[in-house]
């Protein structure tokens, strides 16, 4: 744990690996990347399966009227994939104050008092992160909703692929916030952020399935 933790320290960039680094590092026994990081690069995936779909769509006769609409849903979805790729990085970052934390030491009064202020801090931190992927994650399903109606019929299977990568991103991240919020003190701040997680975990799974679910009944036939 501590040689991982000294290796981001010295400047290892998650974003900047080969996918084949990532998974090694994602595999091994240290503690980041881990399922937030892992989440953060899933939500980035379905970001770019709409991409690719707007980009299937851009200049296609068929599709003129809404090329303008295809081109600002792309800009979008590669805005939220950027900001997803960073808090990859941001998620390590907030662990790291967190397993110092955990190692503080307990045998006074005061050691007590300045180790459950540290942990709550670190805690908060350690839940924003990911409550902040939770938040691109559900602004990029709701874009493939706009994919699936405006995109090329050709590529609506992606457009279900990404946005079930994005539930499943959603979900996970979802975990690093509730993990965290379960030991903070201060129940009045763990509960806010547990609901803003519930709901977009509600909101978001929703819509997904119902994205998901209209495109995987289109394929069937004599239903």
């Amino acid at each position: 744990m501590l040689a991982k933790l000294i290796n981001y320290d010295r400047g290892m960039n998650m974003r900047n690996l080969t996918v084949d680094k990532f998974l090694e590092e994602l595999s091994s026994k240290a503690p980041v990347p881990g399922g937030g990081g892992a989440s953060a690069m899933v939500g980035a995936a379905g970001c770019s399966l709409g991409s690719m779909v707007g980009n299937l769509t851009l200049g296609k006769k068929k599709y003129a009227d809404v090329e303008e609409d295809i081109k600002v849903l792309i800009d979008k979805s590669e805005k939220l994939k950027e900001e997803l790729l960073v808090l990859i990085n941001e998620d390590a970052k907030a662990f790291e104050p967190l397993s110092k934390a955990y190692g503080l030491p307990k045998e006074t009064p005061e050691e007590i008092a300045y180790k459950e202020k540290i942990m709550e801090e670190a805690l908060y931190a350690a839940s924003i992160v990911p409550l902040d992927i939770m938040r691109k994650i559900y602004e990029m399903i709701v874009l493939h909703e706009e994919y699936k109606n405006k995109g090329s019929r050709l590529a609506i299977s992606d457009v279900a692929v990404g946005v079930i990568f994005c539930k499943s991103a959603l979900l996970g991240a979802s975990m690093n916030v509730f993990i965290n919020t379960k030991s903070m003190k201060n129940r009045e701040t763990a509960e806010k952020l547990n609901s803003e997680a519930d709901k977009l975990i509600a909101d978001g799974s929703k819509l997904a399935d119902e994205i998901f679910n209209e495109i995987a009944a289109s394929f069937r036939i004599n239903q």
